[in-house]
């Protein structure tokens, strides 16, 4: 599947790599505790009338869910790490890394890429600029 780089994908990116970790976590809690147990009520025949039982057992449909959704936010990361390693200009390369990989404000870009007195610079002249040019709105 082929993700295109949008804006608000770029915007998401950050919180995307954060939520990672997260999920990876639940999935290997709903495996190993009980946290990964469902509840269904059934109507119990048996015995000539209907009655309500309760059945409990692995929630697969839910770990399913929780996995895809993983994947899914593994893909769109791992496509936007290519998409800012294909960046052929080396500052506006260094820029995008910094801040949607290393998470830098735009404060500390500044002051790395030699412009401490103007922290919009990073921001409007390199990132901004190179999203025009690709036409990333």
């Amino acid at each position: 599947m082929e993700i295109k780089v949008t804006r608000d994908l770029l915007d998401h990116y950050r919180k995307m790599k954060q939520e990672i970790p997260v999920l990876e976590l639940e999935l290997q809690m709903m495996k190993n505790t009980d946290t990964g147990l469902g509840n269904s009520v059934i109507l119990d025949g048996r015995t000539g009338y209907p009655r309500p039982q309760s059945v409990v057992g692995f929630d697969q449909k839910k770990y399913d869910r929780r996995r895809k959704t993983l994947e899914h936010k593994k893909e769109k990361v791992k496509a936007m790490d290519q998409w800012i390693d294909d960046i052929k200009d080396g500052q506006t390369r260094c820029v995008f890394r910094m801040f949607y990989r290393q998470g830098m404000t735009w404060k500390t870009i500044a002051k790395q890429i030699g412009m401490p007195h103007n922290e919009d610079y990073p921001r409007l002249h390199i990132r901004d600029a190179y999203l025009k040019k690709c036409g990333i709105k």
